[in-house]
């Protein structure tokens, strides 16, 4: 799905990941469950793009849903794949702190639960990484700028492409509770640490981007600065 030129979406609102297709090439952003290495596939043939025009995968941060089929275009087409260094160990399928689940509604759960079996919720854990330092800038398609914003996860990041004026967000907030379907910039489930991850938006707040892109639920089309102050009023609600 196009969001705008260069800027793709893979998934739907349930899981999503991203694309940043410049001439170029492309970098990929998350690679959310296994089986959506079947919807990067069709983008890639509705834009005319090989997978080797694919030049890295960032990945936000290293839960299962995030992690998805990286390992499958790092192992058979050589593409690598960049996380924070605090999560590398958590995207090999490293143990990963018990989180409260916090509320429930059966109908989300269940479409979750369903798209989680549709598209493989068990990843191909990663076997390399190449680890990621604080606030670096890669030489990459989209020019990403790397954030640390840790609280979902130890090495939680947001990545900021000025030329897609888009900063792509993973769990550090959500427009969709993916277990309560509530729709709209809130917190994301399975926080590791929430106070942590409510305090780390303060540095995507001032970004100048047209677009806030979570792993969870619709694009945020808007400024940083009203999606965290929308996390910040639904977290005090």
């Amino acid at each position: 799905m196009q969001l705008a030129p260069s800027l793709h979406r893979l998934g739907n609102d349930i899981v999503a990941s991203y694309l940043i297709a410049t001439p170029d090439g492309i970098t990929l952003i998350d690679a959310g469950l296994p089986g959506m290495f079947s919807d990067l596939k069709r983008e890639l043939d509705a834009i005319g793009r090989p997978i080797d025009d694919i030049r890295a995968v960032i990945l936000t941060h290293g839960d299962s849903d995030h992690v998805g089929f990286a390992e499958r275009l790092r192992r058979d087409h050589g593409i690598p794949v960049f996380v924070h260094s605090a999560d590398a160990d958590r995207a090999r399928g490293g143990d990963k702190p018990k989180t409260p689940v916090g509320p429930v509604r059966i109908g989300p759960l269940v479409r979750f639960a369903a798209f989680g079996v549709r598209k493989g919720m068990r990843p191909q854990w990663l076997t390399e990484v190449v680890p990621l330092d604080d606030d670096a800038t890669l030489d990459l398609p989209g020019v990403p700028r790397v954030i640390t914003i840790p609280g979902h996860s130890p090495g939680s990041i947001a990545v900021f492409s000025p030329e897609v004026r888009a900063v792509f967000v993973g769990d550090a907030l959500t427009t969709r509770h993916v277990l309560t379907g509530r729709t709209g910039p809130g917190p994301a489930p399975f926080t590791d640490d929430p106070a942590e991850a409510l305090a780390s938006l303060a540095r995507i707040a001032d970004l100048d981007a047209d677009w806030v892109l979570p792993g969870h639920g619709p694009a945020f089309r808007g400024s940083p600065s009203a999606a965290v102050s929308a996390v910040r009023e639904a977290a005090r609600a």
